[in-house]
């Protein structure tokens, strides 16, 4: 029985070691198999800009965090303010222009409502007893707490229109949008609140110019309503860019942004008609981003 024993013993004992070598080996493999990553430097990062309304002015910070649902810097997060009607669909730059100059800011806990020719309103950042809301982004249903009846009534004197305004806060509790019911070529597991579809837009100084360049009058940047402006590239060098590593972060590129240029006809079935400038990235790995920071482009 010992010799007996002592022998199923050595048998388990290799079954488990050669199970350890095999996946040694399988791992050195895929190492080494595995084909490394070239890291080429194609920029530098001159602005970071954070939209807090959608279709609202933009707020210029020196640092932000980078989340998956994009820019964050202290309360403020791109697109997670809303103005919407009272039946709950959303108003953006398309239908009330004067949007485009409303600020929203947060100070000490107050969140801050700014635009031309009115008295700054501030009220609490944190209304939980404030009701929350059903609302509707390009056909999606979304929510977001009701910020009040006197930002409903500044932003209602603001747009001079007969209808009534209300302004709404997406909350991380709440249910976000499915970037790939608005575009088939997003993951199924990236989300974003008020945004278009995805959560970075990426665009660079020398596309604006080389755009400017062909217009009567200049154009800025802001215009396009990015979140991350690169420096120290060629005009339109961005759209080759499929990842990045910019500091702690890592972009993926998805698609382009529907603002300017005709797609590549090869593209038709994507795009259609529909006009390109800038780059829509989802985030691989969260970070800070700072102006300043080199970026690099990834392959493989």
């Amino acid at each position: 029985m010992d010799v007996q024993a002592c022998s199923q013993h050595r048998r388990a004992a290799l079954l488990v070691s050669g199970a350890g070598v095999a996946a040694l080996l399988l791992g050195l493999g895929y190492k080494y198999l595995r084909k490394p990553e070239k890291v080429v430097r194609v920029g530098v990062v001159s602005q970071l800009l954070i939209h807090p309304i959608k279709s609202g002015k933009a707020v210029s910070v020196a640092a932000a965090q980078c989340q998956k649902k994009g820019l964050k810097f202290g309360e403020l997060e791109d697109r997670h303010w809303l103005v919407i009607t009272d039946e709950g669909q959303m108003v953006t730059g398309r239908q009330e222009p004067r949007l485009v100059l409303v600020s929203l800011t947060c100070e000490d806990g107050q969140v801050c409502l700014n635009g031309p020719d009115m008295e700054e309103l501030r009220f609490p950042f944190k209304e939980s007893d404030k009701l929350v809301m059903d609302c509707r982004v390009f056909g999606a249903d979304i929510q977001g707490r009701d910020c009040g009846d006197e930002a409903s009534r500044w932003l209602t004197r603001y747009f001079g229109a007969e209808k009534t305004f209300r302004l709404v806060h997406f909350e991380t509790q709440m249910r976000p949008r499915k970037s790939a019911d608005m575009e088939a070529l997003f993951s199924q597991n990236e989300r974003v609140a008020y945004a278009d579809v995805g959560p970075v837009m990426l665009l660079s100084e020398s596309s604006v110019k080389d755009l400017s360049s062909r217009l009567d009058e200049d154009v800025t940047v802001e215009r396009f309503r990015p979140n991350i402006v690169i420096s120290d590239c060629d005009a339109f060098e961005e759209d080759s860019w499929d990842e990045l590593q910019i500091g702690s972060v890592r972009l993926q590129r998805v698609m382009s942004c529907g603002r300017y240029r005709l797609c590549n006809p090869s593209e038709k079935h994507i795009y259609k008609s529909a006009p390109l400038f800038g780059q829509l990235h989802t985030v691989k790995k969260t970070g800070v981003l700072q102006v300043g920071d080199v970026v690099y482009k990834i392959s493989r």
